[in-house]
């Protein structure tokens, strides 16, 4: 009986031991701009809160990212209730924790900057996806005002 014992706390340790192993290995990976290297979907929904009041909107778009992190696309969008179609442009600064910002400039269709936003986020499932939340917002006339939105974009083509 007591070499069962023994046996099963050795067993025990050396599984334990192997599992944290596992997870330190897990632990040490980093990311870079690069992980967001190629052509991502989007979808983003909130408000804007200006002192005139909230304005609801919703964005569907596509964004295609560059190993320096820099990234342009389009998107559908609706604020407040008209809709619009848009082009972006941006920079993007990652962390080795796979967390970082996005700075994004909106423009109309007649090419006019419409609005810059800064966003935070963090990549999730390995590369494949990133979640994040707009961190500030502010019109091109100089209007600044709280947001509280959300974003979350999937990878088009995963590696």
């Amino acid at each position: 009986m007591t070499r069962t014992i023994v046996r099963s706390i050795l067993f025990s340790a050396m599984l334990l031991m192997s599992l944290v192993a596992v997870a330190t290995a897990q632990d040490d990976r980093t990311c870079s701009t690069s992980d967001l290297a190629g052509a991502w979907g989007y979808t983003s929904t909130g408000a804007f809160i200006f002192p005139t009041g909230a304005v609801p909107f919703a964005l569907v778009g596509r964004l295609t990212f560059d190993s320096a992190g820099k990234f342009s696309g389009a998107q559908n969008s609706s604020t407040g209730g008209q809709v619009g179609q848009d082009t972006i442009k941006g920079t993007s600064a990652v962390n080795p924790d796979c967390t970082g910002t996005l700075n994004v400039n909106v423009y109309t269709q007649s090419g006019t900057l419409f609005s810059t936003s800064v966003l935070a986020f963090v990549i999730v499932d390995n590369g494949r996806e990133v979640g994040g939340i707009f961190t500030s917002q502010m019109l091109a006339n100089g209007t600044v005002g709280p947001t509280v939105a959300t974003f979350n974009a999937k990878r088009q083509f995963p590696k």
